[in-house]
């Protein structure tokens, strides 16, 4: 484009936390901000714009964003840029906070049909997941949805990849743009095929949720500035419990009207939905997240929390646990009762550890050669982490840790070198380790774990209780263990937070 040489280079701040930007970089927000409407080419004269637009699209996408609003392409700016979403713009009305209506249908009986299902799901599950997401909106508009399996069909309903014959608006393989639909009356939604679609689990993307989204689009709803609505543009992950925000019910509503509450869903009083089970049911012992000690604790990718005991992971979430699924359901190849597993935001490598051998996988896909012989670190480890800070994995065993430079040879001949020389006050033999999104390193052993700080040195108030912090676990008894005094919620947020809404106790 001629304009971005002209522009491109003092337009945009020239470093994010001491880092120069690139022009790729530069390029890619402007490409963003023009992409999903916050930026518009002028229809006459130059291509180019002022300092001010840029600012100003910026600050409109920091705002829509729930960002701290500087016009500056900071760090949070750019990694809101690169999270999955919706293929639409995002015209919002920069005077309200409303749902936006982009049209509506001159009927409210309207014909689907699913002309084909992804790879990823069973057949079954995928289908259900689009089923449920009709029922979302039929709940609470006077609106009703028959399927059919040929002819033409008011909304229909397909995956495609990167590029296919009947779409114009190709898309972007994996991540980024999740599925994009046409508004009324056109019909048509598309979801990205490349896409690992899930249901009923973090990991992956969930199709019942971006379904719901984008046929909120299809019957003529436009993107929410409420980051916590259906019709946000940027996915939010899954929601066990998810269920329409009131914009995204207000929205709807004033398109369609308000469902009586005599009216009800035939179809729903029929047939009940089928139900995902997400774990098999074979033979094996379920551990109990409140009891007993990890095998493994891992901050994975998308800032996932992973918790592995056995042959079972869940992730720990703010709000409490997510399902227990088989290790190997998730990770094919990969087996249980893990020694350490740690996952690499510099590289996107997830590494698991068990015995003398090391298994490395990208996302849920093992990567070609694995699993390998552990040749010049000692087998059986106790945890592993990544820390930001260096950008290394650190390997623990006993008494001693190895630092690893996953993309340098590591020369090994000066390690293991002693835990507590690094680390101070943490436990020999940790049964596991990570660095959280909040910027701190964890260790855990047995029922407690340990914070440290920016120093790497123990906080004052532990160890704590793993099952009441993490796992949301209702203690049987008093918490005698010597955090007892800080064990509570309302207090772990009075003095990690300042004060703050108290997001997790630990």
């Amino acid at each position: 484009m001629n304009w971005q040489q002209l522009w491109l280079g003092f337009l945009l701040p020239m470093t994010v936390s001491g880092r120069a930007l690139g022009p790729a970089e530069k390029e890619a927000a402007v490409d963003y901000l023009l992409q999903y409407g916050y930026l518009q080419k002028p229809l006459e004269g130059p291509d180019d714009f002022r300092s001010e637009d840029i600012t100003e699209a910026l600050r409109a996408f920091q705002e829509a964003s729930e960002l701290p609003v500087s016009g500056q392409l900071d760090d949070a700016t750019r990694t809101r840029m690169r999270q999955p979403r919706c293929g639409l713009e995002d015209p919002f009305n920069q005077k309200t906070l409303k749902y936006l209506l982009l049209g509506r249908w001159r009927k409210k009986h309207l014909t689907f049909r699913i002309l084909n299902l992804p790879s990823t799901l069973p057949l079954h599950s995928a289908r259900a997941a689009l089923l449920q997401a009709f029922k979302y909106w039929s709940s609470v508009a006077p609106l009703t949805f028959q399927e059919v399996q040929a002819g033409r069909a008011d909304i229909r309903l397909s995956f495609h990849g990167r590029r296919s014959p009947n779409c114009s608006n190709a898309f972007d393989g994996p991540g980024r743009v999740l599925a994009h639909a046409d508004i009324p009356e056109l019909g048509s939604v598309h979801f990205d095929e490349d896409e690992l679609w899930t249901e009923g689990t973090y990991w992956g993307v969930n199709l019942r949720i971006i379904a719901a989204h984008e046929l909120g689009h299809a019957l003529g709803l436009g993107h929410s500035r409420y980051t916590q609505a259906l019709m946000a543009p940027v996915y939010a992950g899954y929601r066990p419990y998810f269920k329409l925000h009131p914009d995204d019910v207000a929205g709807i509503q004033a398109l369609y009207g308000k469902k009586s509450p005599e009216i009800k869903d035939e179809e729903e009083e029929k047939t009940e939905l089928p139900t995902v089970s997400p774990v098999p049911t074979e033979p094996s012992p379920m551990p109990d997240p409140c009891s007993g000690e990890l095998d493994a604790v891992m901050l994975g990718p998308r800032g996932k929390t992973y918790a592995f005991k056995g042959d079972y992971v869940w992730t720990m979430t703010d709000s409490g646990l997510g399902p227990l699924f088989r290790v190997s359901a998730l990770w094919e190849g990969l087996p249980g009762n893990l020694d350490a597993a740690v996952y690499s935001p510099r590289t996107q490598w997830i590494h698991f550890f068990k015995g003398d051998k090391v298994w490395r996988y990208i996302n849920f896909k093992m990567s070609p050669g694995f699993p390998k012989k552990l040749n010049r670190v000692e087998p059986n480890l106790d945890a592993a982490l990544y820390w930001p800070l260096n950008q290394k994995v650190f390997l623990f065993k006993g008494s001693g840790y190895w630092q690893w430079d996953e993309l340098a040879r590591t020369d090994f001949s000066r390690y293991p070198k002693p835990i507590k020389g690094l680390f101070t006050g943490v436990p020999d033999q940790p049964s596991a380790a990570m660095s959280w999104r909040d910027d701190h390193v964890y260790f855990f052993k047995g029922k407690e774990y340990w914070r440290l700080n920016q120093q790497l040195r123990v906080e004052k108030g532990y160890p704590r209780n793993i099952a009441h912090n993490w796992m949301h676990c209702r203690p049987a008894a008093p918490d005698t263990t010597p955090s007892d005094s800080t064990s509570n919620c309302a207090f772990d947020c009075l003095e990690d937070n300042g004060g703050g809404r108290c997001q997790s106790s630990v």
